[in-house]
C-alpha cells in the first residue's frame, strides 16, 4: 500500500475495500486455491490498479488474509473493556495481541518475512494494535499528541516483533517475554501518568 494512502481522503471507505479484499483472498485460502492478484480484483469487484493500491504482492495479501482470520476487530477487542482504567485495558490489550502472536507465532513470522522480503518500503500493514489504543485513549483527557504518541509508544510493547526480541535476542521462554513486556508496559504507564500530575 502506497505511504499514507489508507490515511488520505474516504478513510473509512478505503479501510472497507481493503477489508473487502482480505476476505476474497480468504475465499481463496479456504479453498486452498492458489490465486494471483487479478483474480482477487474480479472476486472483490475492484480494478487491479485498486488491489495494488493496498497490495503489491500477492504473497503478503496471503499472508495477511491467513492472519486476519484468527485476530479480532479493534472494535470487538475494545468493547470487551468497558468499565476497565485506562492502564487495564490496556494490559489487556498486550495481553490478547501477545497471546496471539505466541498461539500463531510461526505464521506471523512467515508474515513478517514476506513482507520484508517484497522489497517494498512502503507496505503497510493491518496496524489492529494502533487501532485499538487509540479507540482507549480517544475519550481520555490527554491531548491529541499525547495521545497519538503513547498509541504509537505501546504498540512497540505488544505482538510479535517484541516477542520476537525477547526470545530471539534475550533468549527468554514465552512465559518470561509477557512478564517483561507487562512491567515495561507498567513502568511506561505509571512514568506517563507521573509526569501528567
Amino acid at each position: 500500500m502506497k505511504d499514507n494512502y489508507i490515511n488520505k481522503g474516504r478513510t473509512n471507505q478505503k479501510i472497507e475495500t481493503r477489508g473487502k479484499i482480505l476476505i476474497s483472498a480468504q475465499y481463496f485460502l479456504n479453498k486452498g486455491l492458489a490465486f494471483n492478484l487479478e483474480d482477487i480484483a474480479k472476486r472483490t469487484g475492484v480494478s487491479r490498479a485498486t488491489i495494488y493500491r493496498y497490495f503489491s504482492n500477492v504473497d503478503v495479501l496471503a499472508a495477511e488474509a491467513a492472519l486476519d482470520v484468527s485476530t479480532k476487530s479493534p472494535v470487538t477487542i475494545f468493547e470487551n473493556l468497558h468499565g476497565k482504567t485506562i492502564e487495564d485495558k490496556v494490559l489487556e490489550i498486550q495481553d490478547y495481541y501477545n497471546i496471539l502472536a505466541t498461539n500463531h507465532e510461526k505464521l506471523f513470522r512467515k508474515y513478517l518475512s514476506t513482507v520484508l522480503d517484497s522489497g517494498t518500503s512502503t507496505q503497510k500493514r493491518g496496524a489492529r494494535r494502533k487501532k485499538t489504543l487509540q479507540l482507549v485513549l480517544e475519550n481520555t483527557n490527554y491531548t491529541s499528541k499525547e495521545k497519538r504518541d503513547l498509541s504509537n509508544l505501546l504498540t512497540i510493547l505488544m505482538g510479535i516483533e517484541p516477542l520476537i526480541v525477547t526470545k530471539d535476542v534475550c533468549g527468554l521462554s514465552d512465559d518470561e517475554s509477557f512478564e517483561l513486556l507487562k512491567w515495561g508496559m507498567e513502568l511506561l504507564l505509571k512514568g506517563f501518568n507521573s509526569s501528567k500530575k
